[in-house]
């Protein structure tokens, strides 16, 4: 496997990402922006400071939040995504 920007696996790009903001967009087309505290094999994610946003815009605040794996489409480092 090639070494990207010190990423060589998939998880690495998530431990690489703790404590930073990431987008994750769900099924059903939400999109929720936090910063990142922790992660399972399963990607279950547990972020904090979480907006949902709709049209690019903050819809609602909801603080800290847990999200269940199998409803994620992607996750991406939210400054790239938000650009």
């Amino acid at each position: 496997m090639v070494m990207v920007n010190g990423i060589e696996r998939p998880l690495d790009l998530l431990n690489s990402s703790k404590g930073k903001e990431v987008l994750v967009r769900l099924k059903g087309d939400k999109e929720f922006v936090g910063t990142l505290l922790a992660f399972d094999i399963h990607i279950n994610l547990v972020l904090d400071n979480v907006k949902e946003m709709e049209n690019g815009s903050q819809k609602k605040s909801l603080g800290l939040t847990f999200l269940r794996g199998d409803t994620i489409i992607y996750i991406s480092p939210a400054s790239t995504a938000l650009k």
